[in-house]
């Protein structure tokens, strides 16, 4: 259990990190993703970008 949560925790910090390169091909504005501000804040809901990289991961591990 606790190895799964390092994974996911990994995940999200490269994921934050690779925000602003992947938004160069295109990531974060797919149909289906949603940006709307509540609460005095912009919130963003990737939903598309992020079934289109985790099939990538998906293919990438079963290549590896």
């Amino acid at each position: 259990m606790i190895r799964w949560l390092i994974v996911v925790v990994l995940a999200l910090v490269l994921m934050s990190g690779l925000t602003e390169w992947l938004k160069r091909f295109g990531f974060g504005r797919l149909p289906g993703d949603f940006e709307f501000r509540a609460f005095g804040r912009e919130w963003r809901l990737p939903i598309a970008s992020t079934v289109v990289l985790s099939m990538i991961a998906a293919l990438v591990a079963r290549w590896i």
